[in-house]
């Protein structure tokens, strides 16, 4: 199917590649994929993406292979935007661009990878994941001969400083060229809510798997009760693991279906009649429905009373920031240990005019490398520099 042809039948409000806004760096554009088809492949191919197979979501990457990592949860956060806007008729590989790269600046450690480089990164104007995610298509990776980054699309870059989560309220009004006064398209705003389904229903399956929750437990929550009570009834003699395993799925399009009828009804009530009505929206249209949105929300406190700080979760996030903070100080007090690519930096830092590398350059050098490592690497890196036996 042509791009013209696809981008014809979907809803009037839909975001449109051939509308788009353009990329930093002027390129033909392919006959045969739209582009957000091509931002999607760019960051699928991106060495940052990769690495997001041993970067954690709750669980250290060395503590299960069967826990969920930062690749398996962007994945399903993509796989449920693009349930949600086929249902909607809306831009299918917007939707899935900006999930997959939603997480790609994340640090090792998940949460508490992210805290302690934000606390060593104060002095020097913070760290935060989503900031960091445009760093890393918009400098950090490099892959093309042509260009820096990856040269995403206006609306892919968009979807990634307007993403806001429980855990991420990203201040970018130095980012004014996004336009932040406008809403982002709807698939964005889909792709943000996926993610809090996402890691909301797995955070559950992983924390029963590991022990931490219990069926007893999750029971006095209205909407785990609801679809175990009914999967208990379709089910009655399947051993409990499956029966989780059902209820997390029945979980998951429950919410689906929420989301997908909540937005239309949003969309009726606001009068969205195309894209630029979605744009000058006085909030965001994609939603959960008020009653779903408690229940959401009463799992959501759950998790973080529960699993979040559960004494296991709690001794390994102590030891995660001491390793980051520890890996910072020292790369800060002596640069000389840094590998040769960021001696490279620091070097043509140096050269410029005008400033040269002062100590925020350096920490953003510094934090950069430390945001791009995985858990293991990391750990490893922390061996290298403290325990004398360990081969540099």
């Amino acid at each position: 199917m042509a791009i013209s042809d696809y981008e014809s039948i979907l809803a009037p409000y839909a975001c449109r590649s051939i509308y788009s806004r353009g990329r930093v760096y002027d390129e033909p554009e392919s006959p045969h994929r739209n582009a957000y088809q091509r931002d999607r492949d760019r960051i699928i191919h991106s060495a940052s993406f990769r690495r997001l197979e041993y970067k954690t979501q709750v669980f250290v990457n060395h503590e299960g292979d069967h826990y969920r990592t930062r690749l398996t949860h962007s994945i399903e956060v993509a796989q449920i935007a693009r349930s949600v806007c086929r249902s909607m008729h809306l831009h299918e590989d917007l939707a899935e661009a900006v999930a997959l790269a939603h997480d790609l600046g994340h640090t090792p450690f998940g949460h508490s990878g992210q805290d302690a480089l934000d606390e060593m990164m104060k002095p020097y104007g913070g760290f935060e994941h989503n900031r960091q995610s445009l760093r890393v298509v918009e400098q950090l990776e490099h892959k093309y001969a042509a260009f820096t980054g990856l040269n995403l699309s206006y609306e892919t870059r968009e979807g990634i400083v307007k993403h806001h989560s429980a855990y991420d309220t990203p201040k970018n009004r130095d980012l004014a060229h996004f336009n932040l006064h406008e809403q982002p398209p709807l698939e964005a705003q889909i792709g943000n809510l996926a993610d809090e389904i996402a890691y909301n229903n797995h955070d559950i399956d992983d924390g029963y798997r590991a022990g931490m929750l219990t069926v007893d437990g999750l029971m006095q929550l209205e909407l785990f009760r609801i679809h175990y009570e009914q999967v208990e009834r379709e089910f009655p003699d399947v051993s409990e693991r499956l029966k989780m395993n059902e209820t997390v799925r029945h979980m998951i399009n429950f919410l689906i279906v929420d989301v997908i009828q909540e937005t239309l009804r949003r969309i009726e009530e606001a009068g969205i009649k195309n894209f630029d009505d979605v744009r000058a929206a006085s909030k965001t249209l994609v939603s959960l429905s008020k009653p779903v949105r408690r229940m959401n929300g009463e799992m959501k406190k759950f998790l973080f009373k529960n699993m979040y700080r559960h004494y296991r979760v709690a001794r390994m996030s102590n030891k995660a920031e001491r390793v980051i903070r520890e890996i910072f100080n020292v790369y800060m007090e002596h640069p000389a240990m840094l590998p040769e690519n960021q001696q490279h930096e620091l070097e043509a830092a140096a050269a410029l005019k005008g400033g040269g590398l002062t100590p925020a350059r350096q920490a953003r050098i510094i934090a950069d490398y430390i945001a791009g490592m995985t858990d293991r690497y990391a750990l490893e890196e922390y061996e290298r520099l403290f325990n004398v036996s360990a081969r540099p």
